[in-house]
């Protein structure tokens, strides 16, 4: 990540902060914006694969947990 890069993240993070100003008070924005972060990330991580996932999970999610996870997990991975 260039120096530039960072800068233009860490404005846009701050951006958020600012909005979030009313809710919250300025100690407690790091309570709020590094989860939302970590969920943002994982959002982007899995979308190949989300549509997929979703619907493989409607066929099996009867099944026992250890099954859907491994065959969820399986048609994730091949994204």
């Amino acid at each position: 990540m260039t120096s530039e890069t960072h800068r233009q993240l860490a404005d846009f993070i701050w951006k958020i902060c600012n909005l979030l100003r009313g809710p919250y008070k300025r100690n407690e924005y790091r309570k709020v914006i590094l989860p939302l972060t970590v969920l943002r990330r994982f959002d982007c991580l899995l979308t190949p694969s989300k549509d997929a996932v979703l619907e493989k999970y409607r066929e099996i999610k009867t099944k026992p947990d250890t099954v859907i996870r491994r065959l969820l997990e399986d048609i994730a991975a091949r994204a």
